[in-house]
């Protein structure tokens, strides 16, 4: 057979529905190319707070907003990161300065880049579970402590994460989010939600004026934190203050999103609460006021070593500090917890991932909270909320978004983003309207920021 035969002959096999088919099959289930980085680097930016930001009986003043670069042979890619040094450990917190606690974990990640230079990998789920064991031996020496929270590697690896997974999709020519996937978790982020409604955060000192002009701007999720400062019995007055200040404020605002026409609540405490008891006497308080039946869930309301179950208080219990792993994410839903709730701008997209698939297998609804990240991370944490199964009653899925009331210069972040002013950016109505459009561009993660890419000219 001649060239211009066998050429023939192969176009017409091509052209059958069967071998497209099985060539589609194929590609799916390719093995992912082995990833070798062979150089990176790291910069960041310290972006002042319009106010001192209370949670977790702390407060910050300042956020740094870290980037990391990967590069293999053929590609570079950049990730980016915001610090939160009192999310990831309130005790180191406590115990360094501000400046002090973002250097240490600064650092961190600058170890781990050492890390990811001598690790292959297939996909970045893979790098973290190869990496995390050493951070955790090392991550002592480095802060002086005897323990570190494991959330606070978390944080320190997602810019890392975040350009692995851009790394991963470049060198396997995955051209979106949905196509990054990989196979094992594409049923649990398999939604494509319209809508997707934002929890407007009320720290303790946010002036009451400030929430009821949210609600007038159509905001209809507010999330209380709750878990002030003080010992259990302080906490628990200031708490129950500030309740009663908020539902004053609220309770007679109405929105078009919810089934009754009611506002919703939710709080969080961040493990602030040691016992049950002390958390019954707050959700006592709310029924007393009228403001029990707006409650949808309480966020990580008791600390990571109470095992109390608390299927039996009425109000669903969601889980977020406690969970860094799929066992941890069983215990608690053993122990009656009934949401999960993911932070893949702070504990990393891999990880998300895990407890997404494990959350979808068990039907137990998830929802994505914030840390006060930047323009881009949010489109990053949105892509997650996007896809995930609408939370129960609202038919759409939910994510928590603050930073363009905390941020001195929020306006000029919104301006690294690549697709500055795109309508599936802003907030309307207290949602994010998601179209074809969105979906299609994948929030705009994968086109590069030319403010970034200016903090690493010396590698291009």
């Amino acid at each position: 057979m001649d060239r211009r035969c066998f050429l023939k002959n192969s176009l017409a096999l091509t052209a059958l529905p069967g071998f497209v088919e099985e060539k589609r099959i194929a590609s799916m289930t390719q093995k992912p190319k082995d990833i070798r980085v062979i150089s990176t680097d790291s910069n960041f930016e310290r972006e002042p707070l319009s106010r001192p930001f209370g949670f977790k009986g702390g407060y910050l003043t300042e956020l740094w907003q870290t980037a990391v670069q990967l590069n293999t042979a053929g590609h570079s890619q950049i990730g980016l990161a915001t610090q939160s040094v009192l999310y990831g450990d309130a005790h180191l917190f406590e115990q360094y300065s501000e400046a002090g606690g973002n250097a240490l974990m600064y650092a961190m990640t600058e170890r781990a880049l050492k890390l990811v230079k001598k690790t292959p990998f297939h996909t970045p789920i893979d790098l973290l579970d190869k990496i995390l064991p050493q951070l955790e031996k090392e991550a002592p020496a480095l802060t002086g402590l005897p323990e570190v929270n494991i959330n606070f590697i978390f944080n320190a690896l997602i810019g890392i994460d975040n350009a692995a997974w851009l790394l991963y999709a470049a060198e396997n020519n995955l051209e979106d989010f949905d196509a990054m996937i990989p196979q094992p978790y594409k049923k649990a982020l398999s939604a494509h939600n319209k809508k997707v409604a934002v929890m407007f955060q009320v720290s303790y000192n946010m002036p009451e004026e400030d929430i009821r002009n949210a609600a007038d701007q159509g905001y209809f999720i507010i999330k209380i934190k709750t878990g002030q400062p003080g010992s259990q019995s302080e906490m628990l007055a200031k708490d129950m203050a500030r309740l009663s200040q908020v539902h004053a404020a609220l309770k007679d605002k109405r929105t078009g999103q919810t089934p009754d026409g009611k506002l919703i609540y939710t709080l969080d405490s961040n493990a602030r609460y040691e016992k049950k008891e002390t958390l019954l006497r707050l959700l006592d308080h709310a029924d007393k006021i009228g403001a029990l039946p707006q409650i949808l869930f309480v966020e990580e309301p008791l600390s990571e070593s109470n095992h109390e179950n608390v299927g039996d208080i009425g109000v669903r219990m969601a889980a977020d500090e406690s969970v860094h792993t799929e066992q941890d994410a069983i215990r608690r839903l053993d122990q009656g917890y009934q949401g999960l709730v993911l932070k893949g701008i702070a504990k990393s997209l891999s990880l998300s991932m895990k407890i997404a698939k494990l959350a979808y297998e068990r039907n137990v609804p998830c929802l994505c909270a914030d840390q006060t990240v930047n323009p881009i991370l949010v489109d990053w944490n949105k892509n997650l909320a996007a896809r995930l199964q609408p939370f129960p009653g609202l038919d759409m899925g939910m994510i928590e978004t603050n930073g363009d009331m905390n941020y001195v210069n929020w306006k000029t972040m919104c301006g690294y983003h690549p697709y500055a002013g795109s309508g599936w950016t802003e907030v309307r109505n207290g949602v994010f309207e998601l179209n074809e459009d969105y979906y299609k561009k994948s929030g705009g993660i994968f086109a590069p920021s030319s403010h970034y890419r200016n903090m690493f000219r010396k590698n291009g």
